[in-house]
């Protein structure tokens, strides 16, 4: 076994598993596949231990193969780190900062916050991509991004929530709706005889809806799945029905009057969150720290 590790080997295994498969490591490093295949043995050999498993769908990393994937995220996240401190000791401002968050946040997020970060910081670029719940988690944990945004993340001990903040969530119609200016509030069965569109499961706001409607023992079939917070707004300004979601993700709408929300009264949806995150143990740089500060305090999602 050898005394040092091969850091360009270890980013052919990091790519390899990162994409799921040798031929689409190839594609991203723009190199062969047996170049890609040919490295990972040689670093099987001279660590003496295998490090990725083959099945039909691709690979898999091994328990050695994780801890390298690792070593080799942490020492990336460091390198970034160490580049903006030494850019702030030149006196330069310049910068990226990549974010990733949930369709919800961008209006509140856009409309206000970025602006004036970008304003006072004009030289800090951000980077912003959209994702569903699980894969903002799985972007932060994997250091592909430094700044999360997320609404009732799952527990996960690669991730530490910098500020939370109860956001329920209300039934959002449409002004013929049937209900709105009849009841003070709603239950899941109030609900139950009018179309409804929803996020996929792979987002927060479905999560707990489906949790909810489990602990009611009802079921709430939607007329409309989509991955989209914008099509779910259509769908309820068309009159078509309605949809649930906290209410800093239709602002704009409800301020407009374009939109508008029922409080619904169960346990599970007047007790979710909005959550900021970053990887338990990272060190943002002094650019990163500084947004994530700025969004905490000037976001309506994480006021109370």
């Amino acid at each position: 076994m050898g005394s040092t590790l091969n850091e360009t080997r270890i980013s052919y295994l990091y790519e390899a598993v990162k994409t799921g498969t040798v031929r689409a490591a190839a594609d991203a490093l723009d190199i062969a596949p047996s170049a890609v295949s040919r490295q990972i043995s040689l670093l099987e050999q001279e660590l003496a231990v295998p490090l990725i498993e083959r099945h039909k769908r691709g690979v898999s990393p091994t328990q050695a193969g994780e801890l390298l994937i690792e070593y080799f995220r942490e020492q990336r996240s460091h390198q970034s780190d160490v580049m903006a401190k030494l850019q702030e000791i030149r006196g330069l401002r310049r910068g990226s900062i990549n974010i990733v968050m949930g369709e919800g946040f961008i209006s509140d997020m856009v409309s206000g916050p970025i602006k004036q970060f970008c304003t006072k910081y004009p030289e800090i670029s951000l980077v912003l991509d959209l994702a569903g719940t699980n894969e903002v988690v799985s972007a932060v944990a994997a250091d592909e991004a430094e700044i999360g945004l997320v609404f009732n993340p799952p527990v996960d001990p690669k991730i530490v929530s910098r500020a939370i903040a109860r956001q329920p969530m209300y039934a959002i119609v449409g002004k013929g709706f049937p209900l709105l200016g009849k009841v003070d509030s709603v239950t899941l069965k109030d609900l139950m005889s009018y179309p409804m569109a929803l996020t996929h499961l792979a987002f927060g706001t479905r999560q707990l809806v489906e949790a909810a409607m489990l602990i009611e023992k009802i079921r709430l079939t939607p007329t409309i799945t989509t991955n989209s917070i914008a099509i779910l707004k259509h769908f309820v300004k068309s009159e078509l029905g309605f949809t649930l979601l906290p209410l800093f993700a239709v602002t704009a709408e409800l301020a407009n009057n374009e939109l508008y929300a029922i409080p619904v009264r169960n346990t599970l949806l007047s007790r979710s969150e909005a959550h900021l995150i970053t990887r338990t143990g990272r060190k943002l740089s002094t650019a990163a720290d500084r947004l994530l500060q700025h969004l905490s305090t000037r976001m309506k999602a994480f006021q109370a």
